[in-house]
């Protein structure tokens, strides 16, 4: 079995006295597209950077290609893309001049994407960087990160000022690169409807530690709204193994849980006298239950 394209190994760092990243062991193997999921603040943009070897963990090792993080060679840092947050172009160059420099770079830059994705997204290259919008200089920064197809491709919070049709074709460009060209991409972004369409596996991250990963259908599996209708009033704090939030009245309650089984159905059933539906989520509800 091929080795991951990503690894990272008890990740940890800390900034003084602040715990920012603790514990983190994750995986991603050629052709994932991950979803990096997580509130302000939770240490998502920190958790890229180190697996980048933009700077060293304070505890545990990450990994690219099988080369350690901080010290990758030349050759696989060219098999980067990334896309951050708040972009790096030059004030002074236009967009065309920016992608001249970074094509100069790359051997197997592909113009002809570049050029096609520059009609479909109508990006002004004639103009200077500092003139344009944010949103603009997002769709160059996406080009410049797409154009020699990277073998991994880190996107922290990508499309944030994208409008919603430039949403949706760059989330029909990404899954398409990475469908054909078993490329591995780490998304993290707040729209996490966009995340959904796109991945195929979830990293939560939650106060600095991963409160989930694995894959996108068996979280979908794994945590489910329970809307239960008790034959009598059920306990204030009803007891369900599990339980991320509950709110009951009287004979009725609603409760999320995590790690749940098919096979704990009935037996619940028959311990709460109740009739229990069970409810699926979708990512964003998911997300918002285990943050409740």
């Amino acid at each position: 079995m091929a080795d991951p394209i990503v690894r990272a190994e008890a990740l940890g760092k800390r900034f003084g006295s602040k715990q920012v990243l603790d514990d983190i062991s994750v995986t991603a193997e050629a052709g994932d597209v991950v979803a990096v999921l997580g509130k302000n603040g939770a240490g998502k943009t920190t958790l890229l950077e180190l697996l980048l070897g933009f700077g060293p963990p304070s505890s545990g090792k990450a990994e690219v290609f099988g080369h350690t993080a901080t010290a990758l060679p030349e050759a696989a840092k060219a098999r980067i893309g990334f896309v951050p947050q708040q972009d790096e172009l030059v004030e002074l160059l236009t967009g065309a001049q920016q992608l001249k420099i970074v094509e100069s770079f790359h051997r197997r830059w592909d113009h002809a994407l570049v050029e096609r994705l520059t009609r479909e997204w109508e990006v002004p290259l004639g103009r200077r960087v500092s003139t344009l919008s944010v949103g603009e200089r997002q769709k160059i920064s996406l080009l410049l990160a797409l154009g020699h197809h990277p073998d991994l491709l880190v996107l922290d919070e990508p499309v944030a000022s994208l409008d919603p049709l430039a949403r949706r074709d760059f989330l029909k460009q990404l899954l398409a690169s990475a469908d054909q060209e078993g490329r591995t991409v780490l998304f993290s972004s707040h729209i996490v409807s966009d995340l959904e369409r796109a991945a195929n596996k979830a990293w939560i991250v939650k106060d600095g530690r991963l409160a989930w990963h694995g894959e996108l259908d068996a979280l979908k599996e794994s945590v489910v709204r329970l809307h239960i209708r008790g034959r009598r009033p059920l306990p204030e704090n009803v007891d369900i193994p599990g339980a991320l939030a509950r709110r009951v009245e009287g004979a009725h309650a609603v409760v999320a849980v995590t790690d749940w089984r098919p096979a704990a159905h009935a037996p619940l059933a028959e311990r709460l006298d109740a009739v229990i539906e069970v409810e699926p989520l979708g990512l964003e509800d998911i997300f918002i239950e285990l943050h409740s």
